[in-house]
């Protein structure tokens, strides 16, 4: 029987981060993943690092997530595709040109750079977009990287301070001691760690964890030239409602020359499946944005399920029923952004230390259904 410091039960970007990060505490890690390293949710996303606002518990770990990787960015290899773009949120009417304000002082705030750019400045910035937007709010350190090949930096990064890693390996239980493979191996350890996302429910049934479905395309080369990533001013209400599938615009541009379009989502909606009504509305509403997209040919289709929670934060911190289970996990779309911040403020729970932000917002007892 294998006898390790930390058990890290998912491989995904959230997991891998904390692999590499206790790793370099000097604790012994196994990074038990069912599939392959960044195989799942990972895999789909769109990959932005962007600070979001919805909330001061959101903007916290994303802000702060956002500057961890930019502290990072000249370690990670070419093949991660880091790309500083920053982003730009999209006004359609004087509304929403309104409501910059307040998404400023809530930036700075919280030491995010932000400005705002009427229409004019907007077109010289992104002249493929329509005329008829009414100007944007630019946040300049936001970037964009490709997720699959960030989650397996930071797995390989655990691997050479000493990690185990453990791919195909799908766990069976989750124990005090340890966990079970499902081909019957058993792992001990002081500490396990539920980093599996939507499919953590699977070995904790307790937690208010529901899959959320989203579609991405990417393009062909040739795509309309974007300097920044493009978010509509109305994806925070697309992406945190709860009640029925909502479509928005996000663009982003990739280091290929290829232009990667969302988003989708459809809550507690579990199938795969590519639904060509939903991927039509989101199309529809990119073009309204980007008119230069209507020649183009899509490369591939997709879909990911991501793992929301009820209140749309993720849970970071030990299970208050079960105290010898700490859990990484719920992070929605937000998974790839707060991968460094989530790993970080896991880790100094664990470790009995203080954090740079609060984690209480974050805390898993904050659920009541899991104090039984």
């Amino acid at each position: 029987m294998s006898a390790f410091d930390c058990i890290i039960v998912g491989g995904g970007i959230v997991g891998a981060a904390l692999a590499d990060v206790l790793c370099a505490e000097g604790l012994s890690v196994a990074l038990v993943e069912a599939r392959s390293i960044g195989a799942g949710t990972t895999a789909c996303g769109m990959g932005h690092l962007v600070a979001m606002d919805d909330n001061a518990p959101e903007l916290a770990l994303t802000a702060w997530s956002v500057a961890l990787w930019r502290e990072l960015r000249d370690d990670l290899p070419m093949a991660v595709e880091y790309d500083a773009c920053g982003t730009l949120w999209l006004a359609t009417d004087e509304e929403e040109l309104a409501a910059i304000a307040a998404k400023v002082a809530s930036y700075r705030g919280a030491g995010v750079r932000a400005e705002v750019l009427d229409a004019a400045a907007l077109r010289e910035a992104e002249p493929a977009l329509t005329p008829d937007l009414v100007g944007a709010l630019r946040v300049p350190d936001d970037a964009v990287v490709y997720p699959p090949r960030a989650a397996l930096h930071f797995a390989r990064r655990a691997q050479q301070r000493g990690a185990r890693l453990m791919p195909g390996c799908p766990v069976a239980e989750l124990r005090p001691d340890g966990v079970v493979l499902e081909n019957g191996e058993v792992l001990a350890a002081g500490h396990v760690v539920l980093a599996a996302g939507v499919a953590s429910p699977r070995l904790c049934p307790d937690l208010p964890i529901s899959p959320r479905k989203g579609h991405l395309l990417i393009t062909q080369r040739g795509a309309p030239v974007v300097r920044h990533q493009l978010v509509e001013l109305g994806y925070l209400k697309s992406a945190h409602g709860s009640d029925g599938a909502s479509v928005a615009f996000n663009a982003q541009p990739r280091v290929t020359g290829q232009l990667l379009l969302g988003s989708s989502r459809q809550p507690g909606v579990g199938s795969a499946q590519v639904e060509p009504a939903i991927l039509e509305r989101m199309l529809k509403r990119a073009a309204d944005f980007l008119p230069g997209l209507d020649a183009l040919r899509a490369l591939r289709v997709w879909t990911g399920l991501r793992p929301a929670t009820p209140d749309g934060l993720p849970l970071l911190g030990r299970h208050p029923g079960k105290p010898w289970l700490w859990l990484a996990c719920g992070h929605e779309g937000l998974g790839i952004t707060t991968a460094t911040g989530s790993a970080q403020l896991v880790a100094d729970q664990l470790l009995g230390r203080a954090s740079a932000i609060d984690a209480r917002p974050y805390a898993p007892s904050r659920f009541e259904v899991l104090h039984a």
